[in-house]
C-alpha cells in the first residue's frame, strides 16, 4: 500500500504547521506589528523606501502619516519601469514575475509584482496551510492516494524584457515544487496552455483516467469542466468518474449561487467544500473548519493589513484603521502592505469580520462593484443572498448574472435591470421577480426605503439570458477561463448594454 504510506507521511508533515498558526491566532496584533517593521526595514534602501523615509518610521501612526494609500493607477509608472528590468524600486530582491490581474472584465490589465518571498512565504505557504487545515479537520482523509485536479488560468507565461507575466495561477504552476506538481493533474504543459477551449479538452483527456481526489479552481469554470466531463463519459454524476473525490477547494467568486449545482454533480453526503481567498496581490484567508462560511485571516504571510470603513470610503483619500480597531459585521475595504513591494495598496475588495478571536472574515464584494445610484447601497453580498433565497423558493438554478441601474428619465422612476442566465428557469418570471424584490428589501434597509411605494426605485426588471450568453460575451472580450469573472453589480450600464446587444444579435 505505497500510496497510503505516502498519504500518511504527507498529511503528518502538513499538520505540524498548525502549531505555528496558533501563534498568530493567540497574538494577532503583535504578529502584525512585528511584520510591518520587518517589511519597512527590508525595503528602507529601495527607491520607495527612500522616498517615504522608511528608516525614520517608528510607529504605525508614523507609517500612515508618511506613506499614502494608493491604487494601481498611482503606482503603474513604477511597475512599468520594473517590468522593463529596473530593480530595487519598491522591493530589494529581484522582481522577475508579474501577475496579470484578471479580477474584473475591464479591458485594462494590471501587472502585480510577485517577489520570490511572495511566492514562497505567501502563495506556496498558503497552499500547504490549506491542506494542513483540511487534514487537521479530516484526519481520515486519503487525499494523497490520488491527485488534485487543478483548473488554473487561461494564460500561459510570457517573457518581456527578461521579466515574465501571466495569470497568477500560471505563475504558480510554473514555479511549483516537484512534490506539488507530482500530486496534481493535468501535467504542467496542459495546465499552462493558453487557448481555453483547447485546454479544457486536453484537461478532460488527461484526467478522466486518473484517480482524482480533490478539485481546485473557480466555481463558474469548474462547473463548465465537470459538465463537459459528464458529456464525454456519459456518466450520471462525477463520482462515477472519480469515486474517491472528497473535497473541492474553491475561491474567486461567491460560492452560494453554485453550491446546489455542485451537490447534484457530486452527490456525496460527506463531500467537503473549502473556500480560500487569494488574489494576484496575495493569499489572504482560508476556511479553517468543515462546513463553515468564515475564513481565517492569515497573519504571517508577509502581508500587513489595514481596513477602511466603507461608510467613510473615499478612494486614496480614505482614512484606514489597523486590525486592532476593526468591529464585527461592518463592511471594510482592504489595504495591504506586502513582501511583494505593495505599500498601502487598495486592492478593491470588501470584507466583514465575523469573529475577532480569532480574526475571521467573509468577502462581501468589490469597492467598485455595487449599485448606489439612488442611495440604495446594494452590494454583491446582498444580491447573492437574495438570489439564494429566491432560488430555493422557486426551485431554480442560476449560472450567471449581472445587474445595472435604470436611470430616471421623463419623470419615470429609476430601477435595477438584471440579466440572468438560468440553468433551471422559473415557471413564472413575474413571481420570481417579486420574491427577489422582497428578499432584497428584507436584507437591505436602504433598498427597502428607496422601493417604498415605488417612489425612487421601481420593481426590478429581469431579462432571461439565452443559453451561453455570458460565455460568449467573455469569449468576445478575450476573457475565457481561469480567474476571469462576470461583474455582478455596476453603477453604469456598460456591461449590461453589451449583453443586451449580444442577446439580440
Amino acid at each position: 500500500m505505497p500510496f497510503q504510506i505516502v498519504n500518511s507521511i504527507i498529511s503528518w508533515f502538513l499538520k505540524k504547521r498548525k502549531h505555528q498558526m496558533e501563534l498568530f491566532i493567540k497574538y494577532p496584533i503583535d504578529v502584525q506589528h512585528e511584520l510591518l517593521f520587518k517589511l519597512l526595514n527590508k525595503a528602507k534602501y529601495t527607491e520607495i523606501g527612500k522616498l517615504y523615509d522608511f528608516s525614520t518610521i517608528k510607529s504605525y501612526k508614523g507609517f500612515t502619516e508618511k506613506v499614502p494609500i494608493q491604487q494601481y493607477e498611482s503606482i503603474e509608472p513604477l511597475i512599468e519601469r520594473s517590468r522593463k528590468g529596473e530593480q530595487n524600486i519598491f522591493w530589494p530582491t529581484q522582481i522577475r514575475w508579474f501577475a496579470k490581474s484578471s479580477g474584473t472584465t475591464n479591458a485594462k490589465s494590471k501587472f502585480i509584482p510577485v517577489s520570490d518571498e511572495a511566492l514562497e512565504n505567501c502563495h506556496f505557504k498558503a497552499g500547504k496551510d490549506m491542506l494542513c487545515l483540511y487534514f487537521n479537520n479530516n484526519p481520515e482523509s486519503q487525499l494523497f492516494i490520488g491527485k488534485g485536479l487543478r483548473l488554473g488560468g487561461s494564460s500561459a507565461v510570457y517573457e518581456d524584457n527578461n521579466t515574465y507575466f501571466g495569470d497568477l495561477s500560471a505563475i504558480l504552476i510554473e514555479n511549483l515544487p516537484f512534490w506539488a506538481d507530482f500530486s496534481s493533474s493535468p501535467k504542467q504543459e496542459v495546465a499552462l496552455m493558453g487557448e481555453w477551449e483547447t485546454k479544457m479538452e486536453a484537461i478532460i483527456n488527461e484526467t478522466i483516467y486518473e484517480d482524482i481526489t480533490s478539485l481546485v479552481g473557480v466555481p463558474s469554470w469548474m462547473l463548465v469542466l465537470l459538465n463537459k466531463v459528464l458529456e464525454r463519459t456519459g456518466k450520471n454524476n462525477i463520482l462515477e468518474v472519480w469515486p474517491n473525490l472528497e473535497v473541492y477547494f474553491h475561491g474567486g467568486v461567491n460560492f452560494n449561487p453554485y453550491k446546489e449545482q455542485f451537490k447534484k454533480l457530486i452527490p456525496k453526503r460527506d463531500f467537503k467544500y473549502y473556500e480560500t481567498y487569494n488574489a494576484s496581490e496575495g493569499f489572504f484567508a482560508i476556511q479553517d473548519e468543515n462546513d463553515s462560511q468564515d475564513l481565517l485571516l492569515m497573519l504571517d504571510y508577509g502581508i500587513f493589513y489595514e481596513f477602511i470603513p466603507m461608510n467613510e470610503f473615499n478612494g486614496e483619500n480614505s482614512k484606514a484603521i489597523p486590525l486592532s480597531k476593526v468591529k464585527l459585521n461592518q463592511n471594510y475595504a482592504i489595504v495591504i502592505t506586502t513582501n511583494g513591494g505593495l505599500w498601502r495598496y487598495l486592492i478593491g475588495d470588501t470584507v466583514k469580520f465575523t469573529s475577532l478571536k480569532p480574526y475571521k472574515i467573509r468577502i462581501t464584494g468589490r469597492t467598485k462593484h455595487f449599485i448606489n445610484v439612488f442611495g440604495e447601497e446594494l452590494i454583491v453580498e446582498n444580491a447573492e443572498e437574495a438570489l439564494k433565497q429566491t432560488c430555493l423558493k422557486t426551485n431554480t438554478e442560476i449560472l450567471e448574472y449581472t445587474v445595472a441601474p435604470i436611470f430616471m428619465k421623463n419623470k419615470k422612476n429609476g430601477g435595477h435591470e438584471w440579466m440572468i442566465e438560468f440553468k433551471k428557469a422559473p415557471e413564472n418570471i413575474k413571481y420570481f421577480t417579486e420574491l427577489l424584490d422582497n428578499a432584497l428589501k428584507s436584507i437591505n434597509s436602504d433598498y427597502e426605503a428607496k422601493r417604498y411605494n415605488n417612489m425612487t426605485l421601481a420593481m426590478p426588471k429581469i431579462n432571461l439570458a439565452k443559453k451561453g450568453l455570458f460565455y460568449n460575451w467573455l469569449k468576445e472580450n478575450g476573457k475565457l477561463g481561469g480567474q476571469h469573472k462576470v461583474p455582478r453589480l455596476s453603477n453604469s450600464r456598460e456591461y449590461l448594454e453589451e449583453l443586451l446587444k449580444l442577446q439580440q444579435g
